[in-house]
């Protein structure tokens, strides 16, 4: 038979029979887990035995002590860990005892059947070849060595405290950093960011958090937008409204905050919302729709009392501008119809940018024309094709056909033809997968971010990692590619450009697209990117935020990195737990409720965390090759897989005393994870991971499915296994457990529970790519190898060699294991290092596992059949933690050190042809207190001469001067502001912003100027044009500043409060501040330049007769230049109202 067959011919006859099981009698259960010492300490071969092993009575409880090894190549074990009355003398296994033995004191210890402060660990054999490549344990650190020190403004919180509460988004204003969530908006203070965190204050996540303050509920929030000049934070909403938000609010005020002006501004979702050059509000949604909302509308509703809050989102609802509407002609529209992704305000030039997945659109900021539309490659769109045709779908190839033949043609057995099926169905799988990847090769593409950086250029991101540079008229510069995973955000201080990764890289370029450096800042996705108060804060998808300093990498990390390690006592905890592994093949049996209380009820009193694998949960042709299709849509599970967990649940006192965290099922493998309910505050973040490894490996008939989870912050994976089954076939079951370590990739399973905490991040997978050559990060690792402890268990199917079964069952009926351990293939080929490399395995003293006759107790139960299949331990467990050798100690730079205090068959369950197994570790767990270390990095910056000397250095701004502070128009003007850079070491960074304007009430006083009243984000107003309004200075360089009045009318309802009932132009004199503000290349502080610009009208008002309302649908209340001026020039008096209907 093929060694790739399911199972063999009296297997599948025995699981067929085994569907209708009969429930065992009534019998006592006991687990067998000593050796009974051999008499001669010579090794023979004894004779056939004449009687029944039922016969043999229970060996006394004491440890058997092999003195015949002299293997030398495992790590020795230390006399002086264990004596030879209670241990093996042999160099092949070793002893640890864990420095600290005490038992978490959320654990019960009620029913413990040993102290668990006394507890004596079992020794361990050690495989070779660990410590080397991927199987070398991650390198952990009090500070990681690899990345600068951050401030930790939000740790890392568990997934599932976050569902409804995840952060989508950051944005930083001076004083404070506001992050947008799924439930509304919260804000930090930067003062108070090395503050401890609240406690039991706040809600489960954030109790290690900086202090902060919540806003009342909302629709969920997608974007952000800072609006220093009227201090306020404007937000988007999944429900289509924009709202604002106050900055200023009492520190004191713990109630949540609520909003202030808030209007409805799309049917779906708001994507995307920035303030233009002209203090429009600019909003993105879906279908490619894009309004504007004129600051004059705005500024009349924030005007309005609390109690006209209706009036005033009505007053801003009906004054939008619709771009689409007045770019689509006879039903074609200029724009693509995709999800507007983000909009970029270029302050340079007065554009506005507009990211679609595949399509670019540039508008005037101030006229509100299309400029141009353009393609992801740079190549100009003249027209695009509204209607998008579907992708062609595959389900056909996922239809997975038994044709069934006649009689005649069943010659080749049901083996073969349930092998042809499962063939043809991994053959459809593949090519479904092919296509699929086809269709959507394209998405490589797809625009993800974009940025206006300090020189004037827009960068873009995209979905392949490639970065593209455009200059302000849409031109395609360049494209570089520093590292091959998606990007996902932008953001730009002084003349660096920081790009986050979908694999949690965070790097650092120069305004030509250079890498300067780049580390791994979390150990998710980065979805947004933000700088304020010296830092660049990064938000990872799981919602850790994290500070890093502007000046990072640099000299500051090596100082705070050593002062911050020397603090360790303060912020380190140890915490111990125990976790009980059970496994077992079912054979496509079912388990009475009596038997699963022997193998895990009963030992469970004093374990935090249990793990069960299953395997031949379900098997035969037709399920494999379902389930096989059903993987390629993410469905996965089955009806008896359920029975299973909720039997097991039962067991194990589910939802009282265990909470079920989740499960993974691939075809027959089942593994599922409970965690006691006072523990469950420390572990979370549970993801599922399959790697079939049978017939081509494609199907689940052999593999592994895994849990990862995060305890104490730390990660550990369970993973259970089930591999190539016979003798011979050694060699397949070690290149089973390769392709498993190599390939196995964790996401969110359809079976994990509160799975829909999916949040910011459902979209998004951590990709594993390699190192990009010249970036300072840490060594790419696959997951397992990146878990700080890893355990396989399952039905390895490793049998014993060089031995007859009448030679085996006589050892076995003596309780003689020792010479059976050293004819087990496992054992050799751990030793010869070529499989589980450097791993650990309990010593054995329970008989072989396998291969048992069903419903028959005790060890006669051995297979006496016709081929009479050589006993054998299938059935293992086999682990790693952080030790890189038997007597590390456990520490931050070695944070899990475990060892196994049980190992155990339970031989009285009969209803399968194995023996389910149990394993139980102890576990101590070092972390950090993420509050206190937060705390103790903000003393350090305090408190360190050379730390501060350096921020100083940071404070430098170069020296600048602008040739006038006062300029006057009177008609259609240009003037000339020269702005020049002093200094002659460093560039200067310039930006112009308008800080108000004021009517002047009196041509004959000056002095008598009304209050200046800034427009959005301090836009200028909209008869000034200054080009360019921001850029960099090169040191002893000058830059030429172009500011130009230019007419524009507009049709104002209320002119200083006055109703007015004509078309105008307002001519009384304006005047507005412009401030240069000044910083340097990489500082955190600016200095500013006043430029009073005033405009003299010396025409008088020109006045048109009103009409009624019946202005062009989709228009607001600004005109376009052209119109207005070939309105004025015939007096026409047919002119509409503006002002027109709420449409998307």
């Amino acid at each position: 038979m093929d060694e790739h067959s399911i199972q063999d011919d009296d297997e599948d006859r025995e699981a067929l029979a085994a569907l209708t099981s009969v429930p065992a009698p009534q019998r006592k259960i006991h687990s067998y887990s000593q050796q009974l010492r051999s008499s001669s300490a010579k090794k023979h071969y004894h004779q056939v035995r004449k009687h029944s092993l039922d016969d043999i009575s229970k060996p006394p409880d004491h440890l058997y002590n092999n003195n015949d090894s002299s293997d030398d190549d495992i790590f020795p074990y230390s006399a002086a860990s264990f004596s030879s009355n209670n241990a093996p003398s042999t160099e092949e296994y070793i002893i640890t005892h864990p420095q600290n033995q005490r038992l978490d004191q959320n654990l019960s210890l009620e029913g413990c059947p040993d102290d668990p402060r006394h507890y004596h660990p079992l020794p361990e054999f050690i495989g070779a070849a660990g410590g080397t490549n991927i199987f070398k344990p991650p390198m952990r650190a009090t500070v990681h060595p690899r990345r600068p020190p951050c401030l930790e403004l939000r740790p890392h919180p568990l997934r599932e405290t976050q569902v409804g509460k995840f952060l989508r988004n950051i944005a930083c204003t001076n004083k404070q950093l506001w992050a947008g969530q799924e439930c509304g908006v919260r804000f930090w203070r930067f003062e108070d960011a090395y503050e401890p965190g609240l406690g039991a204050k706040v809600r489960r996540g954030d109790e290690d958090a900086a202090p902060f303050q919540e806003s009342v509920n909302t629709s969920p929030t997608m974007c952000l937008l800072v609006d220093s000049g009227n201090r306020l934070v404007w937000s988007g909403h999944k429900d289509g409204k924009i709202r604002s938000w106050k900055m200023d609010h009492p520190a004191d005020d713990t109630s949540p905050f609520k909003e202030g002006l808030s209007w409805q501004a799309h049917r779906g979702p708001t994507l995307s919302i920035i303030m233009s050059s002209y203090g429009d509000l600019w909003s993105g949604g879906e279908g490619g729709v894009v309004k504007i909302w004129p600051w004059e509308s705005i500024e009349k509703s924030l005007s309005l009392r609390p109690e006209e809050k209706h009036m005033a989102a009505l007053l801003v609802e009906r004054s939008f501008i619709d771009l689409r509407s007045q770019v689509t002609v006879n039903g074609n529209c200029s724009i693509s119809s995709s999800d507007v992704k983000c909009l970029v305000s270029d302050h340079v030039r007065a554009k506005v940018w507009c990211a679609q997945p595949l399509f670019f659109s540039l508008w005037n900021a101030r006229t509100k024309d299309l400029l141009k539309v353009f393609n992801i490659d740079g190549q100009t769109e003249n027209r695009v094709d509204m209607p998008s045709q579907d992708l062609l779908a595959v389900e056909d190839e996922m239809k997975v056909k038994f044709v069934s033949t006649s009689k005649k043609e069943k010659s080749g057995g049901f083996l073969q033809r349930s092998r042809n099926a499962i063939m043809g169905a991994a053959d459809a799988v593949r090519r479904v997968a092919t296509r699929g990847a086809g269709a959507f090769a394209e998405d490589n593409k797809r625009t993800e971010a974009l940025l206006l950086t300090a020189d004037g250029m827009i960068w873009s991101g995209c979905t392949n990692g490639q970065l593209v540079q455009w200059d302000g008229n849409g031109s395609r510069l360049q494209d570089v590619i520093h590292h091959p995973c998606a990007v996902q955000c932008f953001c730009a201080f002084g003349t660096r450009i920081y790009v986050g990764y979908v694999s949690g890289l965070v790097q650092v370029m120069d305004l030509e697209g250079n890498l300067i450096a780049g580390w791994v800042a979390h150990n998710g996705p980065v979805i947004k990117l933000a700088a304020g108060s010296g830092n660049i804060f990064s938000l990872a998808a799981h919602g850790g935020i994290r500070g890093w300093n502007i000046s990072s990498p640099g000299p500051i990390d090596s100082l705070l990195r050593s002062d911050l390690a020397g603090k360790e006592s303060i912020y380190s905890r140890q915490d111990n737990v125990r976790i009980l592994i059970g496994s077992w093949n079912v054979g496509q049996g079912r388990a009475s409720q009596e038997s699963l209380m022997s193998w895990l009820g009963s030992v469970a009193s004093d374990v935090g965390i249990v793990v069960v694998g299953l395997q031949e949960v379900e098997m035969g042709a037709g399920f494999l090759a379902m389930s096989a299709a059903k993987e390629t849509v993410g469905l996965e599970g089955s009806s008896i897989g359920h029975w299973w967990l909720d039997t097991i649940g039962k067991a194990l006192d589910e939802n009282t005393t265990f909470e079920r965290m989740g499960s993974r099922q691939l075809a027959g493998l089942l593994v599922s994870l409970w965690v006691r309910k006072n523990l469950r505050l420390h572990v979370g973040d549970i993801d599922a991971a399959a790697v079939p490894c049978g017939f081509g490996r494609a199907i689940g008939n052999k593999g592994g499915v895994g849990l990862r989870i995060r305890v104490f912050d730390r990660i550990i994976c369970f993973v259970n296994c089930h591999l190539a089954a016979h003798l011979e076939a050694v060699n397949r079951r070690n290149a089973d457990f390769d392709h498993i370590y190599r390939n196995m990739v964790f996401t969110r399973s359809s079976n994990l529970l509160n799975n829909a905490a999916a949040g910011a991040s459902s979209a998004v997978q951590t990709l594993r790519v390699t190192n990009a050559a010249g970036v300072n990060t840490e060594e790419t690792k696959l997951d397992l190898a990146e878990a700080d402890m890893v355990v396989f268990f399952g039905d390895f199917n490793y049998r014993l060699f060089g031995i007859s079964y009448d030679e085996a069952r006589d050892f076995v009926s003596q309780r003689c294991f020792d010479w059976l351990r050293e004819k087990d293939q496992l054992r050799a080929e751990m030793k010869a290092g070529r499989v589980f490399q450097g791993m650990r395995e309990a010593l054995i003293r329970f008989p072989p596992t396998y291969k048992f006759e069903r419903h028959r107790p005790g060890l006669a139960g051995y297979d006496c059949g016709e081929k009479k299949r050589i006993p054998a331990w299938c059935d293992r467990v086999i682990y790693r933690d952080n030790r890189l050798g038997p007597e590390s100690e456990c520490s931050l730079e070695c944070p899990i050190v475990s060892s196994i205090v049980q190992y155990e068959a339970c031989m009285d369950v009969t209803e399968s042809d194995h023996k389910p197994i149990r394993c139980k570790f102890h576990c101590t767990i070092a972390h950090v207190d993420r509050s206190v270390r937060r705390q103790a990095l903000g003393e350090v910056i305090q408190s360190n001469k050379k730390v501060r000397s350096l921020l100083d250095e940071l404070r430098y701004v170069p020296e600048t001067a602008v040739s006038t502070n006062s300029i006057v128009f009177h008609n259609q003007d240009t003037s000339i502001l020269r702005i020049t850079n002093k200094c002659n070491k460093d560039k200067a960074v310039f930006k112009i912003i308008c800080e108000g304007q004021s009517t002047v009430m009196d041509d004959d006083h000056d002095e008598e100027v009304a209050d200046y009243h800034p427009r959005g984000s301090f836009g200028l107003p909209r008869w000034l044009e200054v080009a360019p309004a921001a850029g960099i200075i090169k040191p002893d360089q000058f830059v030429e500043v172009s500011i130009h009045h230019e007419e524009f009318h507009t049709l104002e309802d209320l002119v200083d409060g006055i109703q007015q009932n004509w078309w105008c132009e307002d001519t009384r004199d304006k005047e507005v501040i412009l401030t240069v503000i000044v910083h340097g290349s990489c500082s955190m502080e600016t200095r500013s330049h006043h430029v009073r610009v005033r405009h003299c009208f010396s025409v008088k008002t020109v006045r048109i007769e009103a009409k009624s309302n019946a202005y062009r649908k989709g228009q607001g209340g600004s005109l376009h230049r052209s119109e207005l001026i070939g309105q004025l020039s015939s007096f026409s008096d047919g002119t509409e109202d503006p002002r027109n209907s709420h449409n998307d």
